[in-house]
């Protein structure tokens, strides 16, 4: 067992199954030592964690939660376009879109909710640069989007 695969059975974490692309792209792309994700939706068991607008319908800890588990799905995304989640080496950069009513203002502290699992996944090496970004809208409905670069092993 890799590195990666024990922190995760260390910290009780069981990845998803990779999620499909909802359309005409692919769920990652690989070029040299990095993994590009396309944007995931926070899908857990076939199901969104949290649909609607953050700020109306979607309260702080749900868009967290969404945002949260949105990264597990980059995270089984990257490992499946990589071939063995122990390849992955770290987390590079996160992109993060809120569905956000006009007033609110906070999609930093929602992408937390990816940040700091990736950075208890990867440790050291889940310290990344970041974006955080409000949009009026997200396909599906969705209250939150993810995407990253991963850093791929050797």
């Amino acid at each position: 067992m890799g590195l990666l695969s024990q922190r995760l059975k260390d910290l009780g974490i069981v990845l998803p199954p990779a999620p499909q692309a909802l359309a005409a792209y692919v769920p990652a792309v690989v070029s040299g030592k990095w993994c590009w994700t396309s944007g995931q939706l926070p899908f857990r068991d076939g199901k969104l964690v949290a649909e609607g607008i953050v700020g109306m319908t979607v309260t702080m800890e749900q868009a967290q939660e969404a945002a949260r588990q949105a990264a597990l799905n980059a995270i089984s995304v990257a490992a499946a376009a990589v071939g063995d989640l122990d390849r992955l080496e770290g987390v590079v950069k996160v992109v993060g879109y809120v569905q956000s009513s006009e007033k609110f203002h906070d999609q930093p502290q929602v992408i937390n909710g990816a940040s700091l699992i990736l950075q208890e996944i990867f440790q050291e090496h889940g310290r990344h640069a970041r974006s955080a970004v409000g949009t009026n809208a997200l396909p599906l409905n969705a209250a939150v989007e993810v995407e990253c670069i991963f850093e791929i092993r050797e």
